[in-house]
């Protein structure tokens, strides 16, 4: 048997390979393998756990290599295994055999061990120890069971608190953890290790979630209800489409028109993840130490709204382990840019790539990783810096060349990756209490999930993905119109001067606006209505006009 444990760096992280040579000597304990002060301080840890756990420590000298070598090991996370190394070792089990030089010299392709060296009995082991012997919890325990598996680990001792986080890794058994005894005693107690069920519909579901149409939406919280937002009909409209399909957003209005309460109500409308979209979302998360208490498995689409002032680094990730940034916590769900303009025009620039690409790639000390950022990107703007540009009702103070300046932060090149653009009109209030557009209908939360879930199904059932992700092939073969539709769009087009990336654009909303009404072909009002969402706003953003 081999222990293994897990160093995080970046989203790939690596298995560490954990062994013990017990020789004659004056009694100590070496550490090898680029250990940081937090790993070498685990000696003393480990030595007074073992000791409190009522088991005898070696009184030979005792050398723990950690490998590969060349890889800096940092954190608390190694405890444990060093423990039950140290235990081993002393029963005489033996922790150094040729499978596992073996196997450590295979971690170097790819920080992922070839499973050809892989015994059945290897286990993965995670937990920082405390003085006493119980068993702390530790971050990226999904993560590691997750590359154990990938290596062909299929058993794993963790912490008691993070045990049902490693069973949502398929095919993974887990022994959670509250003492070094209790793990010293599952290392020889195979039965104890439990596995969660295959079966997708036994994976984890947040409590009070609801059923429309055959998909999984969260419950409603307080705050969350659209039937609130008066006089806002083409927003709502809006974001329903958006959260239906994917696309990215732009909201622009005055002050206090009320986008910032619709948009940050986005997360009503999004349906659970499925358990393969979930996967990666848990393990950026799990990597961040930002796992939710309760919850193995992140089924909740992330919203994450950074502040103007965050950096690039908190906004693409970095630091000395490749910590993920703000774009890749929002992966597979949103990212909301509230005051888009505040944000400093690198921090928008750098979004370009992300937002195409869906991933993005992190260099340090020459190492690299590969984070996923496939979000969904919402912003919402002042039209100036006064905010009452194009107002029917306010005066603008802002020259010509001030506008100008503020939306050059944004650039054209972001802006025409943005699918929908709406302009939010502010609704006065009369005396009694209700706006001006208080007698449209209203539609509430759960009504506008009605075709949400319609447009849902019909995707992950068609291409396994949401629209506004279609390659170009894709939008080739599933956004078929007729005919009055396609020359409906190319008119629209010559009107107004849509980039190639604008008419695909077009296509998939109108895709997802035909999946909403449950229709097959795109008809011309799904087209009509895709590029009157498209076209909004481009009287004052910086994009390429005609002649």
């Amino acid at each position: 048997m081999q222990i293994f444990s897990f160093s995080p760096f970046g989203y790939e992280g690596s298995l560490v390979t954990v062994e013990v040579d017990l020789r004659r000597g004056i009694p100590a304990i070496d550490i090898v393998g680029l250990a940081d002060g937090a790993v070498k301080e685990s000696r003393e840890r480990m030595r007074a756990a073992i000791k409190n756990s009522g088991f005898d420590f070696p009184p030979e000298r005792v050398l723990i290599s950690l490998s590969p070598a060349d890889m800096k090991k940092e954190g608390a996370g190694f405890d444990l295994a060093v423990a039950l190394a140290v235990l081993e070792a002393r029963d005489g089990g033996g922790c150094y055999t040729k499978n596992a030089q073996n196997a450590a010299d295979c971690s170097t392709c790819g920080d992922v061990l070839c499973s050809a060296v892989v015994s059945a009995d290897d286990v993965l082991v995670m937990g920082e120890l405390e003085l006493s012997g119980n068993v702390r919890s530790v971050r990226a325990v999904h993560a590691a069971a997750s590359t154990a598996a990938a290596a062909g680990i299929m058993r794993c001792i963790v912490p008691a608190a993070d045990a049902d986080e490693a069973r949502e890794v398929a095919g993974m058994t887990a022994y959670g953890a509250d003492s070094l005894e209790s793990a010293f005693n599952a290392l020889s107690r195979p039965e104890l290790f439990t596995e969660r069920s295959e079966s997708a519909e036994n994976a984890f579901v947040p409590a009070g979630c609801t059923e429309t149409g055959g998909v999984l939406f969260p419950s409603v919280s307080a705050g969350y209800e659209f039937a609130d937002i008066a006089g806002q009909q083409f927003l709502v409209r809006g974001l329903q489409i958006a959260a239906a399909g994917g696309h990215n957003l732009l909201a622009v209005g005055a002050p206090g028109c009320g986008k910032t309460m619709a948009l940050q109500r986005f997360p009503a409308l999004l349906p659970l993840l499925t358990v393969e979209e979930a996967q990666p979302v848990t393990r950026i998360y799990s990597l961040a130490g930002l796992m939710p208490p309760q919850e193995p498995l992140i089924r909740i689409a992330p919203f994450r709204q950074p502040h103007q002032t965050a950096t690039i680094e908190g906004m693409c990730g970095g630091g000395p382990h490749c910590i993920p940034g703000e774009i890749s916590l929002a992966h597979n769900g949103v990212l909301f840019l509230d005051e888009a303009a505040e944000f400093r025009s690198s921090v928008l620039q750098m979004l370009r790539v992300p937002v195409e690409s869906g991933r993005v790639t992190l260099v340090r000390a020459g190492r690299s990783t590969v984070y996923p950022a496939s979000f969904q990107l919402l912003m919402a703007a002042n039209p100036c810096p006064c905010g009452n540009f194009g107002s029917k009702t306010k005066v603008c103070l802002c020259s010509a060349r001030t506008v100008e300046l503020y939306w050059k932060k944004f650039s054209a090149p972001l802006l025409d990756r943005i699918d929908i653009r709406i302009p939010v009109e502010n609704t006065l209030a009369s005396s009694d209490g209700t706006s001006a557009g208080a007698g449209a209908e209203r539609m509430t939360t759960a009504e506008l999930r009605v075709e949400i879930a319609r447009a849902v199904s019909v995707q992950r059932r068609r291409q396994g993905c949401r629209n506004a992700r279609l390659t170009p092939h894709e939008v080739a073969e599933y956004c078929r119109t007729m005919s009055g539709a396609r020359r409906l769009l190319d008119a629209a087009a010559v009107r107004y001067c849509f980039s190639p990336r604008a008419v695909s654009s077009c296509l998939r909303i109108a895709r997802t606006i035909a999946d909403m009404a449950g229709t097959e072909m795109i008809a011309e009002e799904h087209i009509r209505e895709a590029v009157n969402y498209r076209k909004s706003c481009s009287s004052f953003l910086p994009e390429d006009s005609c002649g």
